[in-house]
This record gives structure tokens, C-alpha cells and sequence, in this order.
């Protein structure tokens, strides 16, 4: 088939070639000494030589998406933040067992390729990359017509990090008495959004431009705040505190994600008394009629990432990611209990 009839079936090459172009300048940003050549190859390389260094390098990846954040994204018609989302996604689950991201792939699917829609989804995938220290490798634009509407689009992608052996973060670690330490989430990041699209949006009626007070903007743009990515505060943590375990609070919430770094025979209490959820998680529960349970185990609740670390490296920990602009507090503890691992959260929030 040639090119013209190519076109004819919906899938435009030239346009592919321009935002190709458009991108370039964007993913040059993040590049690493390691990354080898530029992009429009069949591969990304990167030079596996800089591991030499470790002593027992292990390698970790992670693959993820977006979800339905992208609907808003394309109601709204901005594009430049939902990358932020999928870095976010990505590189925060490899920063939990300790290992620094080295390089991202990513894959858009759409249904027509809008050469300035694509640049600007990739430049909030290397603004990412950068404040993450990660190198955007690679990638596909994929055009999908008749599968997909003209102007929809999905995206996901996959990282790969590096940590030594015996720097390895997780469960084994975690001690009888171990403080939790909660870092901030910028809102809702990129979880629980087909639940919040149906309470506000569909169930609710509000319009996307409505101006909320306790926002401060529209319920549009806050729905849309990007996903912190926490990737390079924390590799500045390690450096500087002994960190047991960390947990990336993702879908599933705060008790669903804690779970999973704890041993058997510890549990995580959480106060809630330690902190208030930001208005948006008081909206979409009050406006919904959600019950405490639904909500917290949907939504982040305002706390996107969570340290387990001795008592004695609190005050460090707490010097250093305040140091850095990234609001923080002890949320909790560890103790000992027969049985299988647990986390649980007490007490009410400030104001509730």
C-alpha cells in the first residue's frame, strides 16, 4: 500500500514526521551521558558500561499508564501537564526500593496525530524526566484510526532504574518503632479519576470552568494539577538518612499501599489528626456522599508518598526534604503485632 493510500485509510506519515521534529528539542533536555544517539532509531541505547561502578547493580522497572486523566486533558485541550502524570506514575515506583531512574519509554496511541498535540503530551514528559534526572530514551506515536475517536488519545510508558544490592529499600528492613513519614501530594495525581469524573461530573453536573473558591481556580484545572514526581527528592533523601522501606501511594490508598512494604507480624498506624486532605478530597467526597472507607482506599487523601525510617533520622529527613520545598510530617509509626502484615488509619483529620 502506498503512501497516499496510507493516508486515505487515516494514518498520516507526514504528520507523524512533524511531530517528530517538534519533540526533538524536548527530549534532547533530558539526555544523560549514558544515552547513546537521538531519536527517530528503532531503539534507544543506553551505555550500560556506567554500571561498572556498582558493586552488585540491580536493575528495576516499572510500567504504567495514565488512566482516565487523559479524558480531562482533552476536555480541557491542554496536553502539557498529563506527562508529568505519566513520569510520575513510573518513576516513583522505582525510587520506593531505592534505585535512581536511568531512562523512560513512552507509547501515545491516538486517533489522529496532531503533530502540536504530541509535542506538547512530550514536553511535559521531558519536564518531567528532567526534575526526575531520567533520560526519555525513546518512543511511538501510534495512529490508530476507526479504533480510536479523531481526537483521542491514551498513553503509557516504562522505566528502568539502578540500585545496589545492599541499598535495596523494603519490607525486611522495617524495625518495631520505625516513624512514618508522609510527604505531600499536589492533589489528586493520576488515581481514582473514573470515580471523581462520576461523582463530580456525570452524578454532580459540574462544568469543568466552574470556578471553586477553596481552589482558588476552576474545577477543571485542579482535576488536571500534574502528579508530583517525587523521584529526585528522594534520591536526595537516601544520600542523606537511612530509609527502611517507602511506599508510592498510588491506587488503593493509603492503607492498601502500606501494606505492601511492611513484614509480616509489623503494622502501620497512621493519625489521621496529622494532617487535613485538600479541598479537593473534601469536594469529591462530601459532593459524592462517599463514605470514609470509599474514599480512602480510592484517593491519595494528600499524601502521595510515605518513608518508613528509624526515630533518630526524622529531624534529618525532615531538614532535607523541607530544604528542598517538599512539604512533609510524621503521619504514624511502626509497631509489632501477631499476624500478617497491616496498616490501619485512626483518629479524624483536623476540621472533620
Amino acid at each position: 500500500m502506498n503512501q497516499s493510500a496510507y493516508a486515505r485509510a487515516g494514518v498520516d506519515i507526514h504528520a507523524g514526521d512533524a511531530a517528530v521534529e517538534l519533540m526533538r528539542a524536548h527530549v534532547a533536555r533530558t539526555r544523560r551521558p549514558e544515552v547513546l544517539g537521538g531519536i527517530g532509531g528503532f531503539a534507544g541505547l543506553f551505555d550500560a558500561s556506567a554500571l561498572a561502578g556498582y558493586r552488585h547493580p540491580l536493575l528495576a522497572t516499572s510500567t504504567d499508564g495514565v488512566g482516565t486523566k487523559v479524558a480531562l486533558a482533552r476536555a480541557l485541550d491542554i496536553h502539557d501537564t498529563i506527562g508529568w502524570d505519566l513520569v510520575g506514575m513510573l518513576v516513583d515506583d522505582l525510587v520506593v526500593c531505592g534505585a535512581e531512574p536511568l531512562f523512560l519509554t513512552d507509547y501515545i496511541a491516538c486517533g489522529h496525530v496532531v503533530p502540536e498535540r504530541i509535542a506538547a503530551i512530550i514536553r511535559g514528559i521531558a519536564d518531567a524526566c528532567v526534575a526526575a534526572g531520567c533520560a526519555l530514551v525513546g518512543g511511538e506515536t501510534a495512529e490508530h484510526p476507526g479504533l480510536m475517536g479523531l481526537d483521542e488519545y491514551d498513553m503509557a510508558g516504562a522505566t528502568t532504574g539502578v540500585v545496589e544490592a545492599d541499598e535495596l529499600l523494603g519490607p525486611e528492613l522495617v524495625r518495631d518503632g520505625d516513624v512514618a513519614l508522609a510527604m505531600a501530594s499536589s492533589g489528586l495525581h493520576s488515581n481514582g479519576y473514573s470515580l471523581v469524573r462520576r461523582v463530580l461530573l456525570e452524578e454532580a453536573g459540574l462544568a469543568l470552568d466552574k470556578e471553586i473558591p477553596e481552589f482558588g481556580r476552576s474545577l477543571g484545572l485542579e482535576l488536571l494539577e500534574p502528579t508530583h514526581v517525587y523521584a529526585g527528592e528522594i534520591m536526595n533523601l537516601l544520600r542523606a538518612v537511612t530509609v527502611h522501606s517507602m511506599s508510592h501511594i498510588t491506587g488503593g490508598g493509603l492503607a492498601n499501599n502500606l501494606v505492601r512494604v511492611v513484614p509480616d507480624g509489623m503494622r502501620v498506624i497512621i493519625d489521621r489528626a496529622s494532617w487535613r486532605p485538600g479541598p479537593v478530597f473534601e469536594l469529591v467526597q462530601s459532593v459524592g456522599g462517599l463514605g470514609r472507607a470509599d474514599i480512602e482506599e480510592t484517593l491519595n487523601m494528600g499524601v502521595g508518598m510515605v518513608a518508613l525510617l528509624p526515630a533518630d533520622q526524622v529531624d534529618e529527613a525532615q531538614r532535607v526534604l523541607g530544604g528542598l520545598g517538599l512539604g512533609n510530617w510524621v503521619c504514624g509509626r511502626v509497631e509489632a503485632h501477631d499476624g500478617a502484615a497491616g496498616a490501619e488509619l485512626v483518629g479524624e483529620h483536623p476540621g472533620t
